[in-house]
């Protein structure tokens, strides 16, 4: 059975370079799920777009693949509409109730601390400026996921180098 990896990234999208792009890039059944205001984002009309995405197929198959704010959206869907998927792989969630976090985002705190349904998987970073690692572990514990720190790996983004991810494709695969 082929799985389906639905690609959810955060706040203002994921560029050519990121490593979301390249999973996306690396097969047919990657697909990103492509929302309306990427800039200025509503967590209701985000996990909307989501749930529109994961009705195309069989709910067995999906895995959500989340990045940063999409990790939050991904928790915020999990937790309204109950679905149960196969699995979501959670990078770098992003911590929308610390100081530091002024983007202009709406309805997407408090991060949920519901148990989510499916298998999760939290990646984070000990230098992360977004999350910090104690948050993120927090985050992992509540939703019930494996947690698995990558050490320094900034935001784990493009701009800590995290392009061609191949670590983070062997960590998807623990999923299936």
């Amino acid at each position: 059975m082929m799985i389906n990896y639905l690609i959810v990234p955060g706040l203002g999208n994921s560029g050519p370079e990121h490593w979301q792009t390249y999973f996306q890039n690396s097969g047919e059944n990657f697909h990103r799920i492509e929302q309306q205001e990427w800039d200025a984002p509503a967590c209701e009309d985000w996990i909307a777009t989501i749930n529109k995405k994961v009705s195309e197929f069989d709910l067995s198959t999906v895995v959500l693949v989340g990045h940063s704010l999409g990790c939050s959206t991904i928790a915020h869907w999990a937790t309204k509409y109950n679905r149960p998927i196969k699995g979501a792989l959670l990078v770098a969630p992003s911590d929308l109730e610390a100081p530091q976090y002024t983007f202009p985002t709406t309805g997407f705190a408090p991060i949920p601390q519901a148990k989510i349904n499916f298998k999760t998987i939290v990646v984070a970073s000990a230098d992360d400026v977004w999350v910090s690692l104690e948050r993120a572990k927090f985050f992992a514990d509540n939703w019930g996921s494996e947690f698995i720190n990558i050490g320094n790996a900034g935001h784990i983004n493009v701009s800590s180098g995290h392009t061609n991810w191949d670590e983070g494709m062997e960590i998807l695969k623990k999923i299936e």
